[in-house]
């Protein structure tokens, strides 16, 4: 199961609110009814794997577009066939197409980077490992960086009779928090970069949090693998002997400096603007999303396809991703409109949990909200749910409201960790974790992981950073 966490970027949402039913929805006149397909739809997502993934695997998208005509089809009734064909179109051409192209063009790329060889699994080793794709998740995003990691990390451990809290901490640490430093790292946080979130405020705003939490969970990483390590020795024959390490597909990190340019002159560059079915197009968005599609042939055209088959590489994610965020696309709009309509509105109640009674955000409130609803539905709507709920102006939470948006990047990005449905990579680290060997815990299992180990960091994240 792949979920729009994965990978990459799902923020094309951005100027929903402000455009395309600024005239016609009224946030504040809609009931509660108009949200129930987007609770739908990540419901479906949520629990369809679990309860019933035989049929999710071969109906997800008609599902997903059950949801999204129960949104367009009393949109056209309620509105006017016009509004639901203008809002279509503004989806499609400002959100979906640029959400899509970018995730493909980072997939094809971190698809293309192979890491051969082999070294021993030794305590050190493996912290140095977990560390470095924390790092490089935020760069290729936590999708890439687990696809490119977890196969070397299995094989410097598979001659260990115990492993699997390195996979449990590889979950914690590559798939979820590594990825919180870039709006590349995680969709959360490129959904707030279209929506004028600066690309360098995520890096130095969620900095100090980032540290702290990669910090205590390598430490204390080391700390467990150590004392299972001593106890344990090297009781196995080793299936991979040790050997050089060697990282093919290098034409691969050229590609993704590539579309890091690409994503700051979209931001920074002026190309003047065409009207496309009544949709205003920004020149600057219209070539980033050129050069996507340019990165990915040519991903495709140079990279060996032994490199790929290694990796284990298909498209199936991509098609899972393309066909459920066409859902959810659709299926927030009145969602935002409503959340703009603030204590005038349906989510009133919600409006209150964050609020302190003298009007303040409660920033501890905004972090396990959003990372509450992060951990088992995804992270990017759940994100740009509570962006608008802290108001939605991208300036004032740069500003006088970093602290609030901070919590709710926080909360989205770092959270998605607490169970294996919060983000994509959770899911596919864990199917290739049980297809190696490894004997994974199962979903509660994992839980009572992630209970012990990522919940008191997160109580010392909130009385260190969020009380204020």
């Amino acid at each position: 199961m792949l979920r729009l966490s994965s990978l990459a970027p799902a923020a094309a949402l951005t100027f929903l609110p402000q455009a395309a039913f600024a005239a016609e929805f009224d946030g504040a006149s809609l009931g509660f009814a108009w949200a129930l397909p987007f609770v739908g739809i990540l419901l479906s997502i949520a629990l369809f794997p679990l309860l019933a993934s035989h049929f999710w695997e071969h109906h997800q998208g008609k599902i997903a577009a059950a949801w999204g005509l129960l949104v367009l089809i009393p949109m056209a009734l309620a509105f006017g066939p016009t509004a639901a064909i203008h809002a279509l179109a503004h989806t499609a051409l400002l959100e979906y197409i640029p959400f899509i192209l970018l995730l493909l063009a980072l997939f094809t790329v971190a698809g293309g980077i192979l890491v051969r060889g082999n070294i021993h699994g030794a305590p050190g080793t493996n912290t140095m490992l977990l560390g470095l794709g924390t790092v490089l998740a935020s760069f290729i995003g936590t999708t890439g960086a687990s696809m490119v990691m977890i196969r070397p990390i299995m094989r410097a451990n598979d001659d260990r009779r115990h492993n699997v809290h390195v996979i449990v901490f590889f979950i914690f640490l590559v798939s979820n928090i590594g990825g919180s430093l870039t709006p590349l790292g995680d969709p959360p946080l490129f959904l707030g970069f279209l929506r004028g979130v600066d690309f360098f405020w995520t890096t130095t705003h969620l900095l100090p949090e980032t540290l702290f939490a990669s910090g205590v969970l390598l430490a204390l990483f080391f700390v467990i693998d150590l004392a299972i390590y001593k106890k344990e020795g090297r009781v196995r024959p080793d299936p991979t002997p040790d050997n050089p390490v060697r990282v093919t597909g290098g034409l691969n990190f050229l590609l993704i400096f590539i579309i890091i340019a690409a994503i700051l002159m979209s931001a920074t560059t002026d190309l003047g603007r065409v009207t496309l079915l009544g949709v205003e197009i920004e020149l600057a968005n219209a070539l980033r999303d050129l050069i996507m599609i340019v990165v990915t042939i040519i991903s495709l055209k140079t990279t060996p396809k032994a490199n790929r088959i290694e990796n284990g590489f298909s498209w199936g994610p991509i098609k899972e991703v393309a066909k459920l965020f066409a859902g959810i696309f659709i299926a927030i709009i009145p969602v935002l409109a409503m959340l703009k309509a603030g204590a005038n509105g349906a989510f009133a109640p919600l409006v209150a949990l964050v609020t302190n009674p003298d009007g303040s955000a409660n920033n501890a409130a905004y972090f396990w909200l959003s990372g509450g609803l992060s951990s088992f539905l995804d992270n990017a709507p759940t994100y740009l749910v509570f962006f608008e709920l802290a108001g939605g102006d991208p300036q004032q939470l740069m500003t006088t409201g970093a602290l609030t948006l901070t919590a709710i990047s926080a909360g989205a990005v770092f959270m998605g960790a607490n169970s294996y449905i919060g983000n994509a990579p959770n899911f596919m680290v864990y199917a290739i974790a049980r297809e190696g060997g490894v004997r994974m815990p199962s979903f509660f299992g994992y839980l009572l992981w992630s209970g012990a180990i990522l919940i008191p960091t997160f109580l010392l994240l909130t009385l260190l950073f969020f009380r204020a």
